[in-house]
């Protein structure tokens, strides 16, 4: 089986359609019930049910269904209609799902179009620094002033952008010392962290995170988002269980390394697929260890993945070094050094 990264990058909805656009988001919402069990293997999806249930039109319907189908999740039926892939369950199989309402194509305008411009920004920030203007950016997506001023906003209060001695956005450049000195960071605080979060930490939500790592790994279902979950239960969620919120405070500095786990898809920001695979394996390890009860073993654990994870990180300057960068949207422009 091709691994998620592959899968994800040859996907209609990855490559030819903007992250964050309506049938991405379709895409998006269906792969999750997939995962979770909300739709089970065996059970069939219609491009009718899928538009009316989401509120939006056919057209973006079929292309996350496709999508879906290249990614082997899903399979076309003789008939009409997708199955599920997997063993299904005797009363399930060709049953057609239920889907929850839900109002994809009412979602705000500034969450619409955040997807677009983070990855952007993630992209960019490699090869140098560049300026955002709030004008040009509501011009682009055809939104208010208001709408990209909020989104500017939301990317400044995560650390995606800052302003310059000038008073103008920017997305800084991310170099391999910062980089370096964000993760050395991490190395000295996390494990101090888990050791302190241990005794707080729920075992029954312990056991539902151990689950979902098992189940992916065991269905090679690692693709960005399954990725961006794992890094946020371990990195986040188990760490903000932490008693000492200075050190969550000092750490949540760090949480812009999990940006372009978001995008895996994106040629810029992929990682080869066997180094997930190991990620996953080694965020297995540290729960398993705070499951036997063995704190000190589990923060022993996170500190040499963060050592593999810096190494992990480091690859996209390689990867990009070898690229050339395309040009650049009309809401950003190039900072000269």
């Amino acid at each position: 089986m091709s691994s998620s990264v592959d899968v994800l990058t040859s996907s209609p909805v990855g490559d030819t359609e903007l992250a964050g656009s309506l049938q991405h988001r379709t895409y998006q919402l269906l792969r999750e019930m997939i995962a979770d069990g909300r739709i089970a293997p065996g059970e069939k999806l219609l491009e009718a049910q899928v538009a009316r249930s989401f509120s939006i039109g056919r057209s973006p319907a079929r292309i996350a269904l496709a999508a879906l189908c290249a990614d082997r999740l899903l399979i076309e039926s003789e008939g009409r209609g997708y199955r599920v892939a997997g063993n299904a369950r005797e009363d399930c199989a060709g049953r057609v799902a239920t889907l929850s309402k839900v109002d994809l194509a009412g979602e705000p305008p500034w969450q619409r179009m955040y997807a677009v411009v983070e990855r952007e920004l993630c992209t960019r920030v490699l090869f140098g620094t560049v300026r955002i203007t709030e004008e040009r950016l509501a011009q682009h997506f055809d939104v208010s002033r208001t709408i990209a001023r909020d989104v500017m906003a939301r990317m400044h209060s995560v650390g995606t952008l800052s302003k310059d001695k000038g008073g103008h956005w920017i997305a800084e450049q991310v170099t391999q010392e910062r980089i370096g000195h964000l993760f050395e960071m991490r190395r000295l605080l996390e494990p101090v962290a888990l050791l302190h979060a241990a005794p707080h930490v729920p075992r029954v939500w312990l056991e539902s995170v151990r689950e979902k790592l098992a189940s992916q790994i065991a269905g090679d279902r690692r693709g960005a988002q399954e990725t961006d979950e794992a890094e946020t239960d371990l990195h986040i969620r188990l760490l903000s269980y932490c008693p000492n919120k200075e050190m969550t405070i000092a750490l949540a500095r760090t949480h812009v390394l999990f940006v372009p786990t978001r995008y895996l898809g994106d040629p810029y920001l992929q990682i080869p697929g066997q180094l997930i695979n190991d990620a996953f394996s080694e965020h297995l390890q540290v729960v398993d260890a705070l499951l036997a009860n063995d704190p000190e073993g589990a923060a022993h654990i996170l500190h040499e993945h963060i050592r593999e994870a810096d190494k992990r990180w480091m690859l996209r300057f390689d990867i990009i070094s070898t690229m050339k960068q395309s040009p650049l949207p009309s809401y950003l422009s190039q900072v000269k050094d």
